[in-house]
This record gives C-alpha cells, sequence and structure tokens, in this order.
C-alpha cells in the first residue's frame, strides 16, 4: 500500500442537488452542511481548499416530472436551480466550483473529456444486450425501471438501492419493468462506452485499505472483494441525459458517469482555469493532495467504487483519493423525508424564518452520520432554547447565562476537542457542537473560531 504524503489542494466534494424540487432540511443535514464546515475547517488550519456544489438535470424522473406537470424540462430545472442556490446562500454554504448542466462550457468541458477518455481506451466501447420496454420504447435505466434488488431483496429503481446502497441496473434487477408504462423488458444490442472497473482492482483495493468508509459502505466494498468488478456503461441510447460528441453520437452520458466527470472538470477550472481534454485535466489534478466525498448512504457503490474508478480513468493519483463522510438517512417526524408527498420541511423557508446560527448548530447535533435520526420542531426548538443564551452571550447582546461545571481550562481543552473533530478522517460535527457550546458557557478560549466555522460567520 502507498504510504506517500501529498501536498496540494484538498477538494471537498458535495454530490449535486437533483433539480427536480427544492433542497430540504433533510438535505442540508447530510453531506451540504457537513462538507461546508469541513471545508472551512481545513481553510482554519492554512489548507488550499476547492469545494464543489451544483445541481442534476440529467437524472431522467427530472424529465418525467416536467412530462407530468406539462412544462419544459429546461425550465422546471432552472427554476430548482435558482431555488437550491438561494437555499445554499442562506445557510451560508460556500462553494469555488458551481456544476451548472446547463452551462454551454460545462457541457463542452464533461462531453469533451468523456470522448478523450473513450479514444484513450479507458472508457472502450462494447456490443451490450441492453433492455427497452416492448410497450414504450424507453431505454430501461435510472428511474424508468424497477425490480427487485438482487442483493437485499428491497424494492429499488436503476442506478443504485436505497436498502443497501447497491448497484442496480435493468439487467440485474429481479423482475424489471418500466416504471413509466409498467410494459416488460425486451432485449436489444446497442454499442456504448463502458467503464471496466475491474481494470482498475488493484488501484481501488489500495484506496480502499486506507480509505475511511462507513461499515455499510464496506460491505458492498466486501462483496467486489470476491466478485469480479462490474462493466458498467457510461452512455445509453436515451431520451434524456447530456448528449455525448466524438465516438459518443447518439448516445446520452448516464448520470452517474456524467457527475464523476464534471468534478474531475470542474475542479480542474479552479485550478487551472481553461483545461479542457483529458491531458490538461490530469495535468491540474497533480495540484491536489486529498479528495473527500460526502454523501448519503444510499450513494454507497458510487462512492465507495464506481466514482473512484472514473477518477483514476481520468488521471487523478491514487494517492490523492482520501474517502467519504456519509450520513445515513434522517427522517421527519418518524418518516423519510419526501418532495413527491410535500413531507418536508423546505431549507429556504426554514432558513427565513429561523436563526441561520442555530439551524446550522442543531443540523450539526443532529447530523445522522453514524446511524439515522429524526428531525423533529419541538426537539429543535429545545435546543434553540438551551442555545440562544450561549449565542446571545457570545455575540454581546446578552448576560452571562452560564450554568457551566467546567473549569475554563477544562473548557479550553473541548474546544480543542472539538476543532480536531473537524478533520476530514473521523470527522465529528455533533462533537464539535458540543465542545463550542461547553466553551461559550464558560467563554472557553478559542471557541470564537469553532464557532465561526459551525455557524458559517
Amino acid at each position: 500500500m502507498s504510504t506517500s504524503t501529498r501536498t496540494g489542494a484538498t477538494v471537498v466534494i458535495v454530490p449535486p442537488a437533483t433539480a427536480n424540487g427544492p433542497l430540504h432540511v433533510g438535505h442540508l443535514s447530510g453531506p451540504y452542511l457537513a462538507a461546508d464546515i469541513a471545508a472551512r475547517a481545513a481553510r482554519a488550519r492554512g489548507e488550499r481548499v476547492v469545494t464543489t456544489a451544483g445541481f442534476d438535470v440529467h437524472q431522467n424522473w427530472v424529465l418525467t416530472r416536467a412530462e407530468n406537470e406539462g412544462v419544459d424540462v429546461e425550465k422546471l430545472a432552472a427554476s430548482y436551480r435558482n431555488e437550491i442556490v438561494a437555499a445554499l446562500d442562506a445557510a451560508r454554504i460556500q462553494y469555488d466550483v458551481f456544476l451548472n448542466p446547463q452551462s454551454s462550457s460545462y457541457q463542452h468541458g464533461v462531453t469533451t473529456l468523456a470522448a478523450d477518455l473513450t479514444e484513450a481506451g479507458r472508457f472502450p466501447l462494447r456490443e451490450l444486450t441492453l433492455l427497452a420496454c416492448a410497450d414504450c420504447d424507453r431505454t430501461l435505466h435510472q428511474s424508468y425501471v424497477v425490480g427487485e434488488c438482487a442483493w437485499c431483496g428491497a424494492d429499488a429503481a436503476g442506478g443504485g438501492c436505497e436498502g443497501c446502497g447497491g448497484y442496480t441496473s435493468a439487467e440485474n434487477l429481479v423482475d424489471p419493468k418500466c416504471n413509466r408504462c409498467g410494459g416488460e423488458p425486451r432485449p436489444f444490442l446497442a454499442t456504448v462506452p463502458v467503464l471496466p472497473m475491474e481494470d482498475y482492482r488493484d488501484e481501488l483495493v489500495e484506496i480502499w485499505l486506507r480509505a475511511e468508509l462507513p461499515d455499510r459502505a464496506r460491505q458492498i466494498v466486501s462483496h467486489y472483494l470476491e466478485t469480479p468488478l462490474p462493466d458498467v456503461p457510461i452512455a445509453y441510447p436515451t431520451n434524456w441525459g447530456l448528449r455525448g460528441t466524438g465516438p459518443h453520437e447518439g448516445l446520452r452520458l448516464e448520470v452517474y458517469a456524467e457527475v464523476g466527470l464534471s468534478t474531475v472538470y470542474g475542479v480542474a477550472q479552479s485550478l487551472r482555469p481553461g483545461a479542457l481534454g483529458l491531458e490538461a485535466t490530469a495535468e491540474a489534478w497533480s495540484e491536489v493532495a486529498s479528495l473527500w466525498h460526502f454523501n448519503g448512504i444510499d450513494n454507497g457503490f458510487y462512492f465507495a467504487l464506481f466514482w473512484p474508478a472514473v477518477y483514476l480513468a481520468a488521471g487523478v493519483p491514487a494517492d490523492a483519493i482520501g474517502g467519504a463522510q456519509v450520513n445515513e438517512f434522517y427522517t421527519l417526524d418518524g418518516e423519510k423525508f419526501s418532495t413527491s408527498r410535500n413531507h418536508a420541511i423546505w431549507a429556504n423557508d426554514f432558513l427565513t424564518d429561523e436563526d441561520v446560527d442555530i439551524v446550522r448548530l442543531y443540523l450539526a447535533w443532529d447530523r445522522p452520520d453514524r446511524f439515522a435520526s429524526d428531525f423533529t420542531l419541538s426537539a429543535y426548538r429545545e435546543f434553540e432554547a438551551y442555545v440562544r443564551p450561549l449565542l446571545d452571550k457570545a455575540r454581546g447582546a446578552g448576560p452571562d447565562a452560564s450554568d457551566a461545571t467546567l473549569p475554563a481550562s477544562l473548557a479550553a481543552a473541548d474546544v480543542t476537542r472539538g476543532m480536531a473533530a473537524l478533520g476530514p478522517r473521523r470527522f465529528d460535527p455533533a462533537l464539535a457542537v458540543r465542545s463550542v457550546l461547553t466553551g461559550m458557557a464558560a467563554s472557553a478560549p478559542g471557541v470564537e473560531a469553532l464557532l465561526s466555522i459551525l455557524t458559517g460567520r
């Protein structure tokens, strides 16, 4: 296993928000706020940091929603993009790169990189047997297909299983059918580019050995230690997605491949503006010391396996690929947040009505990082009542509300512990919040810096 130590930029990756609805509190509590806190802490340590944000237009359930509502899909996506950006700004979530699939420069950069990778033999063209709906003729992939996960038996769509985080496709789901019309699958032959992940097994094993991954993600990894890694299509003959160029003419990029490639392209643009194509992009990434993902557990296959393989194919050094900080599911009053059922607390509304300092502190404290947690408004109000006097004191706007039992020296040690908890390894923002509350109560030295990181002020 490589033990080399790289110097250079720290890259913090947040998954792009899907443009089929606004952000809700569950999104903020998971990867979005956590990544912002980690990036702020890295900057406080003196590191050069590149953070990404963005939105995802090309999941085909975005098109499905637009068709169901009878609206133009590009206008629908743009309206949600504006809401997503407003929520990130309101939550004080900063980013250096905003990945916008509706931008012509983004489209040119990502499709050029994908075409170069096929020309270089890293995304080779292969004839595969795919499945289409026998009734409506849609290629069955992503949300167009549903079935049963072959790993855990849960109901799943194409892409990934929410139950176990495993890779799902029309070809490996049990009893697949069309999710649009209920039609049965019919096989057809197509020549498409693929990522032969088995080609990168040695590098991936090296990454897995040192990466910080949660147990459920390691279960996915363990499965592939005993079985060959899949060849994953990079583009499909389908009706929605980023249009391929060159060897991918007539195809649309597979959205999870697009997400990985857009990360490679976007970070390269931040480091070396104007970098275009495989060679220039790989040269830009030579300036990266470490890359960290912040994701929900339902993307387990992608952050643990697929995206690292995409990065390796694109020339990202293996020893720069760090790991992932992953959250479990955050529920609302005991039920899953749901955009389609309007079971959510919408981020823009909540951040407008509430003190953003307290929202960030509460969501970091209640983050479903190591186990699932549940948001209730009553618990938030209890937290607010406890924290507001401490914040008022720290802001110089209130009397000493301290009921601390810790001496100042011990409170200062706790603040130091809280700051150390915000490194990418063993990342624990809940511990940092507990430490900052102790520090504010005792007016401990250094508490202002930790409070600034956590609140985004």
